[in-house]
């Protein structure tokens, strides 16, 4: 299969490979947080749970960009940092 951002993409071996890597965060970003993170996540993820963490509840909106940054400083996510970012719902969450 091709992409049209093929760059954007990694793959479980590299993951797998850059588990102590500081500069790579990796985020799960999940529909029900309570039950898949719980259930298993890869090593050193942090959870962001899209409806509390990214949904602005008072304007029905995704969050504003000081609230993101706010967001991606709590789980150690930096301008320089490579994030990347899986789900439950075939990472349907972790693509919003």
């Amino acid at each position: 299969m091709t992409y049209a951002n093929p760059n954007v993409l990694i793959g479980t071996e590299l993951v797998a490979k850059n588990l102590s890597n500081n500069a790579i965060k990796l985020v799960e970003v999940d529909y029900d947080p309570e039950n898949a993170y719980r259930q298993g996540h890869i090593q050193g993820a942090s959870l962001i749970w899209w409806k509390r963490d990214i949904n602005d509840p008072v304007r029905r909106d995704i969050i504003s960009k000081d609230q993101f940054e706010e967001l991606m400083s709590r789980n150690g996510i930096t301008p320089q940092s490579e994030v990347v970012l899986y789900g439950d719902f075939n990472n349907w969450f972790a693509a919003f």
